[in-house]
């Protein structure tokens, strides 16, 4: 049974990301981990989705980060690995932004990370930004929270944009 703080609450933001998008003629892409399709399927559910969520990939195991997106050997629950997988995703499916999350949503650690930390990457056109969190709770709360930081960083990231 899943606790009522699993649910993503991202859907205000996913609209703003989705007017912000289609008034500029730009798409976004997501490529994602341990949300298992969460945050893909988060941003699917945007209005007009169609004209501008190019889509996504669930890299969930590491042979495929490093294999299809590009993230080099080595641990992947690191910021590096968020930025390729983010440069990966907007070249594959040529979008002008992309998000990616990566990490240990538990109940175990990976690649010396503890349960809970995720780091993030943004990209819009050639700028990047990416980052740490330890979210609290189980792996369920962790997704969600960590697709709720990503859409609404997204939206942060595009309002900036002049």
């Amino acid at each position: 049974m899943s606790s009522p703080n699993a649910e993503p609450s991202c859907a205000p933001a996913v609209e703003e990301v989705a007017q912000l998008l289609v008034a500029r003629g730009w798409t976004a892409a997501a490529a994602e981990s341990l949300t298992g399709g969460l945050l893909c399927s988060s941003l699917a559910r945007g209005p007009d989705a169609a004209a501008w969520f190019r889509g996504g990939l669930v890299a969930y195991a590491s042979d495929v980060k490093h294999g299809v997106l590009g993230v080099p050997e080595g641990p992947v629950v690191n910021e590096p690995a968020a930025r390729h997988m983010a440069r990966g995703i907007a070249a594959m499916l040529s979008a002008h932004c992309a998000v990616a999350v990566t990490g240990a949503g538990g109940p175990n650690g990976q690649d010396g990370a503890e349960p809970g930390t995720v780091c993030f990457a943004w990209r819009i056109g050639d700028d990047e930004l990416a980052r740490t969190e330890h979210f609290p709770g189980s792996a369920e709360e962790v997704c969600a929270q960590t697709c709720q930081l990503a859409v609404v960083t997204l939206r942060d990231l595009l309002r900036a944009v002049r």
